[in-house]
């Protein structure tokens, strides 16, 4: 049996056939030595066929074909070119999955053994002295090029709705969430030694550094100082217990250096809250943009974490909804397999208001519920082209009345009648712009028909001319066949 060997180049295609088998043999070891050689390999294998690509943009079509597996009419025409459909032949290729697409696409049966790859990894290695055509540094810009190409192409992405973006900012806010509360204790600490009685009549972290910027020190706080205090903790009372607290407080005197350093680090701390809630805003903003179904469904908080723990919207669409339902809860789930203990029942769509409303009883089938309905909006805000949030409310309201249905047994409707409603609603309120680019095209479309029409008639009549002028040279052939006819019957009785 002969076996044919397909090489993809960033320059084309190449069909080696295997020659010197004997030489080499069967086993891995002599074909990994012959490899390394290239006048072994100059013997061992032989150039059949090379078929160059047609541009750069030619060569990047056929190359995300072969990575996702696909067999290119290019490609499916070289091969059924030089190689017959035989038994006899074997086609070596290095994906099994490439190989499948081109065993269903031309009937050659492919081979993916170790032997294959060691042999097409010493094309690899040789491949530029082994076609004749190519000058040397040819391949390398050819390589060049269509890796630029490829991983261009790859990184393009509609700026609008980037997911990668609400992936960066969720990681930023929890990061940031995580630094405010170190720093916020930190200023805490810091300032208990001055002023320890505002540690227990201020809990908010931001409200508390706000404070220490205002206050300083304690000494000279006074009650003019009373409507700024107020304007902070937005509580009269508790001012005025601020105020009065400064008074007999029990903590130590600081030096001006050391009070300028504290006041520093409050101001910081106040800033990083407040680039804190821009950040939110933004990202509430962009998730309203990017998955509206995903955020009217489950919130944006907890959209963007199962989009960034996911790698992107594409992959949690992809996901089945017994996935999405313990994303964020692998390690509990891996060690519940180990241990053959209980499975988690959630895992991100925990922090969903959904599951707290729940009973304790009914957690693990709200969160499945959920879960499936979580996958449908992702799918909905993946592939759909106009962006609205009508399917995320439906699917909420779904969620609500199935909630309801678990404490009085209220039967909620069926998936497939709200969609359709959705469906019925959306296309009530399409916007006016379609009616009226409709109305402007109306008159040209009747100036067309009114074309058409006279065309037709016109066609018609000449039609009718042609059939009538036809049924006259009939009628005037037949009046002459009886003509004749009589003719011959008279003679005949003048004869007789």
């Amino acid at each position: 049996m002969s076996l044919f060997l397909l090489f993809e180049s960033a320059s084309g295609y190449a069909l080696f056939e295997r020659t010197a088998s004997e030489e080499i043999g069967q086993e891995l070891e002599s074909v990994q030595t012959a490899m390394q050689d290239l006048s072994k390999a100059g013997k061992v294998l032989k150039l059949k066929s090379f078929a160059p690509f047609q541009s750069a943009a030619h060569a990047l079509e056929n190359i995300n074909d072969i990575t996702e597996g696909i067999v290119n009419d290019y490609l499916k025409n070289f091969l059924t070119a030089n190689l017959a459909k035989s038994k006899k032949v074997k086609l070596g290729v290095q994906e099994a999955r490439l190989g499948g697409a081109i065993s269903d696409a031309t009937g050659i049966s492919c081979d993916v053994s170790d032997v294959t790859t060691e042999l097409l990894r010493g094309i690899r290695m040789h491949f530029e002295k082994l076609i004749k055509q190519f000058r040397e540094g040819d391949l390398e810009k050819a390589q060049l090029g269509l890796g630029h190409a490829y991983s261009r192409a790859k990184l393009k992405f509609n700026i609008n709705r980037s997911d990668n973006m609400i992936i960066q900012a969720i990681s930023l806010l929890d990061q940031l969430d995580k630094d405010l509360n170190t720093f916020s204790m930190r200023v805490r600490e810091w300032y208990s030694w001055h002023f320890p009685e505002l540690t227990k009549l201020v809990a908010d972290n931001s409200m508390f550094a706000k404070l220490v910027s205002l206050i300083k020190d304690k000494a000279t706080l006074t009650q003019d100082s009373h409507a700024a205090i107020e304007e902070i903790v937005m509580d009269e009372a508790k001012a005025q217990s601020i105020i009065d607290a400064a008074k007999s407080s029990m903590g130590t005197d600081i030096s001006q250096i050391d009070m300028i350093n504290i006041e520093a680090f409050a101001n910081r701390v106040i800033s990083l809250s407040a680039y804190r809630r821009g950040l939110y805003d933004y990202l509430q903003s962009k998730m309203n943009v990017v998955a509206p179904n995903l955020c009217a469904l489950i919130g944006e908080m907890v959209g963007a974490r199962l989009i960034s723990h996911a790698g992107s919207l594409t992959n949690l669409s992809k996901y089945p909804a017994s996935t999405v339902q313990i994303l964020g809860a692998e390690k509990a789930l891996f060690r519940a397999l180990k241990t053959r203990g209980n499975t988690p029942k959630y895992g991100l769509i925990f922090h969903s208001s959904f599951i707290g409303r729940a009973g304790s009883k009914n957690k693990g089938r709200i969160s499945r519920y959920l879960a499936n309905k979580t996958s449908l909006a992702a799918r909905i805000d993946c592939f759909s082209d106009a962006a609205t949030t009508k399917f995320g409310e439906a699917l909420r309201n779904q969620v609500e009345d199935r909630l309801k249905f678990y404490e009085t047994g209220q039967a909620p409707a069926k998936n497939i009648d709200v969609m359709q409603g959705v469906i019925h609603q959306l296309a009530k309120d399409a916007p006016a712009s379609s009616s009226s680019s409709s109305e402007e095209e109306t008159p040209k479309s009747e100036k067309k028909d009114k074309k058409e029409k006279k065309e037709k008639k016109e066609k018609k009549d000449k039609k009718e001319e042609k059939s009538e002028k036809k049924d006259k040279k009939r009628r005037a052939e037949d009046d002459a066949d009886e003509s004749d006819k009589k003719k011959s019957k008279k003679s005949k009785k003048n004869k007789d």
